[in-house]
C-alpha cells in the first residue's frame, strides 16, 4: 500500500483549525503544527481585557477538539523554516516532509515602524495582551484612588484608544461601561464616572468599512458612553506621559497613563519567505498575493490563508473559517481526481457591538442598530465559539453581567515577576 498522503498545516488559527477538522475523516495524514495548545477566539479578546470574560471562556485546547479525528495529530512548536525545494517544515524540535503544505499563521499589530511605542501602547492580539491590557485599566483606577491631587489625577482616568475600526470601537465601548456602570460607587476618593475616554483614528469617520450611517450611529452610542471620538488625527509619538497627536490644526500633546493600540496589522513573517523562494508578490503588510484556489503561482501544493493571504477581502474571522474549510474540500477533490473550483467568500454582512443593548450591523445589505443589532452579535459570536462548555460559559457570563453590570473577571495581573 502507498503511503498516505502528508498535509502538514501550520497555525491553529480559524483557518488552520478549520482545516483540519474539514480533513479529519479524510484518507489523509494530518499534522497540525502552533505555538499555542488552543484555539484562541480573536474577536472575543477584548472581553477578556477589559473584565468581562476570563481566557479560558475564548479558548479551546486543540488536543481536545481534535481527539476524535484519528488521522490528525497536534504538535506544539514554532515553525523556524519552510523549505519548499525540500518540501519540509522545521520547528524547534522536529523536521516534517509534506506533500501539502497550509500556511496560516495569521497576524500581528503593526506600529508602522515605530515598533517602541508597543512598551506603551499594547496591541490586542493575543491572550497576554489582553490580560496585560486587563491590568492597564483597572491599575489606572486604583492609581487614582491614590492620587489626591485632581490635577495628576486626571491623565490616570483619561484613555486613549488609536485605531477607529471595530476592535477599537469595542474596547472604548467596554471601558466606557466599566466607567460608568461596573465601577461606578467603588471609589471614595474620584467618581469613576469623571473618567475621560478618547477613540483616535486617521480616517474622516469610525468604522469606515461600514456603511456611513452606521458608522454615525455607532459614534453617537458611544457619545452615550463618554467616548470622545477624534478622528483626521494623526499619531506621531507615545512616551509612558501621553500621546503626541497631529490635527488638522496642528500638533497636540495629549496626557494619558493608558494608552492601547488597535490600528493596522502586518503579516507573519513566513509570508515573506515563502515570497522568497517561491518569486510570489506580498503587498505592503507582507500578505501573500495568493492564486483564486488560494494557492501560489507554481505551487499548487501551497496554501496560505487568513490574514497571511492578501485575496481583496477583509480580514475577519469568517474569512479565514470558509477558507479553512475550503481548502479541506478541495484536497480531498485533487486527491479523487475530481475539478476544484476556485474560492468564492460568502459575506454574510459586518457588525460591531458598542455597549450594553448598542450595535450596528450590515447583514445582506440589511443595515439595523441598538437592541436588534446587539442580539445579532451575541446570537453570532456564540454560534462561532468552539466547543459546548465555551458557549456555555460565555452565555451565562453574559447574562450575568447584563443583569448586575458586574465583570467578573476584572483582575489584575503582573506577567513581569
Amino acid at each position: 500500500m502507498s503511503a498516505p498522503h502528508r498535509v502538514v498545516i501550520v497555525g491553529g488559527g480559524f483557518a488552520g483549525f478549520n482545516a483540519a477538522l474539514g480533513l479529519g475523516h479524510a484518507p489523509v495524514e494530518v499534522t497540525l503544527i502552533d505555538r499555542r495548545n488552543f484555539h484562541l477566539f480573536q474577536p472575543l479578546l477584548y472581553q477578556v481585557a477589559t473584565g468581562g470574560l476570563s481566557p479560558g471562556d475564548i479558548c479551546a485546547p486543540l488536543r481536545h477538539v481534535l481527539k476524535d479525528h484519528h488521522n490528525v495529530r497536534v504538535l506544539l512548536g514554532d515553525v523556524h523554516t519552510i523549505n519548499i525545494a525540500d518540501r519540509t517544515v522545521t520547528t524547534d524540535t522536529i523536521e516534517l516532509p509534506y506533500d501539502t503544505l497550509i500556511v496560516a499563521t495569521g497576524a500581528s499589530n503593526s506600529y508602522f515602524g515605530n515598533d517602541a511605542w508597543r512598551k506603551f501602547a499594547p496591541s490586542l492580539k493575543t491572550i497576554e495582551d489582553a490580560t496585560e491590557i486587563r491590568s492597564r485599566i483597572f491599575s489606572a483606577f486604583e492609581q487614582a484612588e491614590c492620587e489626591p491631587d485632581p490635577a495628576k489625577r486626571k491623565p490616570l482616568l483619561r484613555f486613549l484608544i488609536v485605531g477607529g475600526g471595530p476592535t477599537g470601537v469595542e474596547l472604548a465601548g467596554a471601558i466606557g461601561e466599566i466607567a460608568r456602570d461596573t465601577l461606578r460607587g467603588n471609589f471614595r476618593n474620584f467618581r469613576p464616572e469623571e473618567s475621560e475616554i478618547m477613540l483616535l483614528d486617521a480616517s474622516t469617520r469610525i468604522l469606515s468599512p461600514f456603511h456611513e450611517e452606521l458608522s454615525d450611529k455607532a459614534e453617537r452610542a458611544l457619545i452615550g458612553l463618554g467616548v470622545r471620538c477624534r478622528t483626521q488625527v494623526r499619531v506621531k509619538a507615545i512616551d509612558a506621559e501621553g500621546v503626541d497627536i497631529e490635527t488638522i490644526t496642528g500638533m497636540q500633546r495629549i496626557e494619558s497613563r493608558t494608552v492601547i493600540w488597535a490600528a493596522g496589522v502586518k503579516a507573519s513573517p513566513l509570508g515573506q519567505s515563502i515570497a522568497a523562494q517561491t518569486g510570489c508578490e506580498t503587498d505592503k503588510g507582507g500578505r501573500v498575493r495568493v492564486l483564486p484556489d488560494l494557492t501560489i503561482p507554481g505551487h499548487p501544493e501551497i496554501y496560505v490563508l487568513g490574514d497571511l493571504a492578501n485575496l481583496d477581502l477583509p480580514g475577519v474571522a469568517p474569512v479565514a473559517i470558509q477558507q479553512g474549510k475550503y481548502t479541506a474540500k478541495a484536497i480531498q477533490a485533487k486527491l479523487a481526481g475530481n475539478p476544484v473550483s476556485n474560492f468564492h467568500y460568502r459575506d454574510h454582512g459586518t457588525m460591531a457591538t458598542i455597549g450594553r443593548k448598542a450595535a450596528v450591523a450590515d447583514l445582506g445589505g440589511m443595515r439595523f442598530d441598538g437592541l436588534p443589532a446587539w442580539l445579532a452579535w451575541l446570537f453570532v459570536h456564540l454560534l462561532y465559539l468552539v466547543g459546548f462548555r465555551n458557549r456555555v460559559l460565555v452565555a451565562l457570563q453574559w447574562g450575568s453581567q447584563f443583569l448586575t453590570y458586574n465583570r467578573g473577571a476584572r483582575l489584575i495581573t503582573d506577567d513581569k515577576d
